[in-house]
């Protein structure tokens, strides 16, 4: 059953823009955009269904995210208590992919998209809506926005945009933020104090978590651009280690790989202290291009039984584009595990990690320490919208976000502990 909480006056004006006292109603949509936890979507989500509910009947609508997993989890599930609690009756028809939602004898459908890739604007081509809610839209392709609100051919149809901040440049503050007045649309801008369910404790641990543009963008709610050092919060009083703390020998030993034939291979091992935190023990860093000399997917095998030694390695974990390799490591009998390598969320979560002291790294891993001083935000990417590394001097850097978004990422099975959700 859904808690509720008291709504705050910028949640209070999601919720009723489109009633007809409302000096919005005549409008085409909302736009919600600002920080992590400030109450967005809860508000959204139920206001988008009262109003399908109160304005039309028998129509279709849809609910769209960067997955359709990401909308059960981050939409239809809260949702879903909430419309139940206020006495709406609720089935998911889920080989269909859609929701119908009835009162009285009011029915209407919701369908559910993932708008990934370029691809996903086919998924939404032929049906007709009254009303796209997307959530995460600037997630989401341009192309698919755009096909998903071609859609909506309904009299009365409006559209419903929920997001956190990206760019300056983002396709998505361009065409739909900035032009808001032009396309009709209501812009409310929220931030964490527009959620009063967090208590003042709970807001400033979200704060200690973040520095840089991601502080910018997941507390303050800026869309800011992403320049210079990536993680301008490495320290090496903080971070680099002289020597090695009390291990916890409960806990699984990891390595984390960055394939590469010409460019580097690196190898990190990590082991996890008595306190929790995770260190970076010792590296292995092999350069084709600097040595002239390229090793097989036979000699890097060779290299990391040598580097593992007699450690019991749980994992060895590979970003999953180096498929000669990983076949190669099992045909060694090494136990093998394909890097989760989404580059941003797995940057934004190394970057809470150093901030908050949950990982460390020994001096002995010049190169990798090295790195961290030297990777940077990619500035023709930032120029066309996109955040983006600079592909320079970023293969243990790589390396440390596969270990991290792969092990320590929010709700994953750490040993016998779960990491907290993060964002």
């Amino acid at each position: 059953m859904f808690e509720w909480k008291p709504f705050s006056d910028k949640q209070i004006r999601v919720l009723s823009w489109w009633l007809p006292r409302s000096p919005h109603h005549k409008l085409d949509g909302i736009i919600c955009d600002g920080s992590i936890r400030s109450g967005k979507t809860v508000c959204m989500g139920f206001s988008y269904v009262l109003w399908a509910m109160h304005s039309f009947d028998g129509c279709n609508f849809a609910i769209a995210g960067k997955t359709v997993g990401s909308v059960r989890r981050n939409v239809t599930s809260d949702l879903t208590s909430m419309l139940t609690g206020a006495g709406f009756k609720v089935r998911e028809l889920v080989s269909r992919g859609c929701i119908d939602v009835t009162r009285g004898a009011v029915t209407n459908r919701f369908y559910l998209f993932g708008g990934k890739d370029e691809s996903s604007a086919a998924l939404i081509q032929g049906v007709t809506l009254a009303g796209v809610l997307f959530d995460e839209a600037a997630l989401m392709p341009k192309s698919f926005v755009e096909q998903a609100a071609a859609r909506c051919s309904v009299k009365g149809a409006k559209l419903w945009f929920n997001c956190n901040p990206e760019g300056p440049t983002h396709w998505f503050k361009r065409e739909w933020i900035d032009k808001a007045a032009e396309k009709r649309m209501l812009r409310l801008h929220f931030t964490m104090e527009d959620n009063l369910s967090l208590s003042p404790s709970t807001r400033e641990r979200y704060e200690r978590m973040y520095t840089g543009v991601f502080y910018d963008r997941f507390i303050l709610g800026r869309w800011s651009a992403a320049d210079g050092l990536i993680y301008d919060m490495f320290d090496r009083s903080r971070h680099v280690l002289h020597s090695l703390p009390a291990l916890d020998e409960r806990a699984p030993v990891y390595i984390s790989c960055d394939y590469g034939t010409l460019n580097p291979c690196v190898f990190l091992m990590w082991k996890r202290t008595v306190s929790g935190r995770w260190i970076c023990v010792k590296e292995y860093y092999y350069s084709g291009r600097e040595s002239g000399i390229q090793k097989t997917d036979e000699e890097y095998a060779g290299d990391l039984g040598q580097f593992i030694g007699g450690e019991a390695v749980r994992s060895v974990i590979v970003d999953p584009s180096a498929a000669s390799f990983i076949e190669c490591l099992r045909r060694h009998g090494l136990p093998v595990m394909t890097a989760k390598n989404d580059v941003m969320s797995g940057i934004g979560l190394v970057s809470s990690l150093l901030k908050e002291e949950r990982i460390g790294f020994m001096d002995c891993c010049e190169r990798t320490v090295g790195e961290f001083g030297m990777y940077i935000w990619d500035k023709k990417a930032a120029d066309r919208g996109e955040d983006a590394p600079l592909k320079q001097n970023d293969h243990a850097m790589d390396a440390v976000r596969y270990f991290a978004n792969t092990v320590l990422a929010p709700g994953r099975k750490v040993g016998t502990s779960i990491i907290g959700r993060v964002i």
